[in-house]
């Protein structure tokens, strides 16, 4: 069985920045990515300084490279199952096999759709978008979406009844709301020309917007003991994820967690920059931990006047 010191499950900004972080200490490290990043649908990455833009594809494979320059490696694969064991942690893999870490670092993200303002919501600038109703922060969601266009309509889809202080909010801002189950899109020449109500009725829109409660890919985590929380703001539901320290520790001695399944609002930057906290934590918690048997192997030598 191949062993490392540290084996990282999910390759994205936040896996790949802690892994580097992990080789420029020296550290033995396994990537293992299942090729699903949660941003494959964007155009491109958003809000990440120097590097706007840039298609997610290409931020990755650069990442990859950096992470086999300090000696790394990845492995195309899918972590199917994770158990403790004496000294460390066993990871099966869906390809066959399986390898040995003495830490963990989990950073495979969350499910969900296309999804936030602050990522997509310049590319659809002064367009008529909807957004559809299937959250607890649609309406947050849609006021950001108004300061991008005038043309904005809430559809109320299969949502709980929206209270008053929402529906004053959307007509202060010029947000016509729509009532009615979507159940389709209209489509001409590959582009969104619209929604369609079960009603029959079509209404005209450029963009759509969903705003999901975020969904954590924490199975492997739920084998070591780490259910996911659910992310509760104003009373509601909108995430379901892993509670880390601010350093990614996890409650389970060993095993850390970065990026979307640890905090399912960050973006690409903040994912990155978890990931390197994280990694840099589990560099110091191996050393302490070498530090601490080299000090006992050393009072053994020393007490036998070795």
């Amino acid at each position: 069985m191949d062993e490392y010191d540290v084996v990282v499950i999910g390759g994205g900004a936040a896996g790949l920045s802690g892994a580097v972080a992990l080789g420029r200490s020296r550290r033995s490290v396994l990537v293992v990515d299942d090729g699903t990043p949660r941003n494959a649908p964007a155009d491109g990455v958003h809000n990440f300084l120097s590097r706007d833009g840039t298609p997610p594809a290409e931020l990755l494979a650069a990442g990859r490279a950096e992470v086999a320059g300090y000696g790394g490696e990845i492995r195309s694969d899918r972590a199917v199952g994770a158990e403790r064991v004496a000294g460390g942690f066993v990871v099966r893999l869906a390809g066959g096999g399986s390898v040995r870490g003495r830490r963990l670092l989990v950073t495979t993200g969350l499910t969900d759709v296309l999804h936030c303002p602050y990522c997509h919501g310049w590319e659809v600038r002064d367009s008529a978008i909807g957004v559809l109703a299937c959250g607890p922060m649609a309406v947050h969601q849609t006021l950001l979406l108004r300061q991008l266009s005038d043309d904005v309509t809430f559809l109320q889809h299969d949502a709980e009844p929206l209270g008053e202080a929402e529906r004053e909010q959307l007509a202060a801002r010029g947000i016509p709301v729509v009532e009615g189950e979507v159940v389709g899109l209209e489509v001409a020449d590959d582009r969104l020309t619209g929604v369609r109500l079960r009603s029959g009725q079509v209404v005209a829109l450029d963009a759509l917007g969903v705003q999901p409660v975020f969904t954590a890919r924490s199975e492997l985590l739920d084998q070591l003991g780490l259910a996911p929380t659910e992310m509760v703001v104003a009373d509601r539901v909108i995430a379901r994820h892993v509670v880390v320290d601010r350093a990614g520790a996890t409650g389970v001695p060993g095993v850390y967690a970065a990026g979307n399944v640890a905090e399912p609002m960050a973006q690409v930057m903040g994912s990155a920059a978890a990931g390197l906290m994280a990694g840099a934590a589990i560099n110091g918690d191996l050393v302490a931990e070498e530090t601490a048997a080299a000090v006992a192997a050393h009072r053994d030598r020393v007490g036998t006047g070795v």
